[in-house]
């Protein structure tokens, strides 16, 4: 289990006066897991001979987090990554990943609980999922996939905007 605490540490272990105090912000990761993968090279053992090229890469990311049902502050965070290589309708592979984790968020105020679900949470498991990408590919016979590191600040802020302008293009019924 790993714990993030943002207490300052100035005062001694528990403040000046311990007391009355509210409690500090605590992120624990309590499980990791993967939930789905998948690979697929549909052109081997050919797919596997020498390119005279690199080829295309799309990646996709998605995030998601729900609560967890009769676990007290605790939320199931998701990564899903989609990687595909090739070039037009020719698929090296693709590989699909969905890698979670469940976390424990207490004493963050309201208005910090999805930034922290949606960008602190997919950062640590970030790391795992990554090596479990290019892990996959290398054990497929092709050079390890290496996913370069996700702002997920900006994908937070990228999906807030647009779940803004669904709410302005809705009819009202």
């Amino acid at each position: 289990m790993s714990q993030i605490d943002n207490t300052n540490g100035a005062n001694g272990a528990n403040g000046a006066n311990g007391a009355g105090q509210a409690a500090q912000p605590s992120l624990n990761i309590l499980a990791q897991y993967i939930k789905d993968l998948s690979f697929e090279s549909p052109g081997a053992p050919g797919s596997l001979r020498g390119q005279s090229r690199a080829p295309g890469i799309n990646i996709g990311v998605n995030v998601g987090a729900n609560p967890v049902q009769g676990g007290d502050h605790e939320y199931d965070v998701r990564l899903t990554l989609n990687a595909r290589a090739g070039e037009g309708t020719d698929t090296l592979f693709h590989v699909e990943l969905e890698y979670g984790g469940v976390f424990r968020l207490e004493g963050f105020p309201q208005e910090h609980m999805l930034p922290v679900l949606f960008i602190e949470c997919p950062r640590l498991l970030f790391p795992f999922a990554r090596q479990i990408v290019a892990d996959v590919t290398r054990n497929a016979g092709f050079p390890p996939l290496m996913i370069d590191p996700i702002d997920f600040a900006a994908l937070f802020t990228q999906r807030l905007a647009e779940e803004r302008a669904k709410a302005q293009v809705q009819p009202v019924v």
